[in-house]
């Protein structure tokens, strides 16, 4: 790069955020890997949450970004006591109570990751396992946006490393995934999605994610996808 290069040339980060139990990819971000870009990747989500809804359990790999973007967004300040000696201690952010993150970390050998360990980051213990559904010896692990990760560079071959293919400016590279993103939620159907039918002719409903949190009641097409027109907010 030189001086007279665009500030969009050099290396993207996507961050992306996926509801896990029905699949449904709800959000990228498109910047460095830094904690800003990570504070407007779950001021984002947290936009999309409905204010009755309590705020999800949020599981990442190791990266202390997640744990600053978490606890800008979802933080309280605090203001320590004054014990009436030397100066007023500042104002501190801290984790708001209902907030709930664990970190997962992979312990690597010459390379080669043997095991994964969740850490609880925020939040109580009991609580978390009983809003996953699982107990203390289940898995709790980043492989469903590990998997959607890998889809995507299967997909799009502007994330395939070292090719030709790679993208020339941000507002394409964030179209891309743009469209990825909804042919990924409304027309791809997801076989642990799929419903048992009682029904002689018909054993199973193939769902999408869309169809699983009821934005729709079937499985689009393509053309279905480009013709839609958004509604007018």
């Amino acid at each position: 790069m030189t001086e007279e290069d665009s500030q969009e040339y050099g290396s993207v980060y996507s961050l992306t955020a996926i509801k896990s139990d029905i699949r449904l990819f709800l959000f990228h971000h498109e910047g460095k890997r830094s904690a800003k870009d990570a504070i407007e990747l779950f001021a984002e989500i947290e936009k999309m949450r409905e204010a009755s809804s309590p705020v999800p359990v949020f599981v990442s790999d190791d990266w202390d970004a997640f744990e600053e973007g978490l606890v800008n967004v979802y933080g309280q300040i605090e203001l320590p006591e004054y014990k009436g000696i030397g100066r007023k201690p500042l104002p501190k952010l801290i984790p708001a109570e209902d907030l709930k993150y664990i970190k997962v970390y992979k312990k690597k050998v010459k390379g080669y990751v043997v095991s994964t360990v969740s850490s609880i980051v925020f939040g109580n213990a009991d609580e978390i396992f009983e809003m996953l559904g699982a107990c203390s010896e289940d898995y709790i692990g980043t492989s469903y946006v590990e998997r959607i990760n890998l889809t995507i560079r299967t997909c799009l071959a502007r994330f395939i490393r070292k090719g030709v293919n790679f993208s020339k400016t941000m507002i394409m590279h964030q179209k891309a995934l743009d469209f990825f993103q909804a042919w990924y939620n409304f027309i791809k159907p997801h076989n642990s999605l799929k419903l048992k039918v009682d029904s002689q002719h018909r054993k199973w409903l193939q769902r999408t994610p869309a169809m699983a949190e009821n934005i729709t009641d079937h499985i689009w097409s393509l053309k279905e996808l480009l013709t839609f027109r958004v509604p007018i907010q």
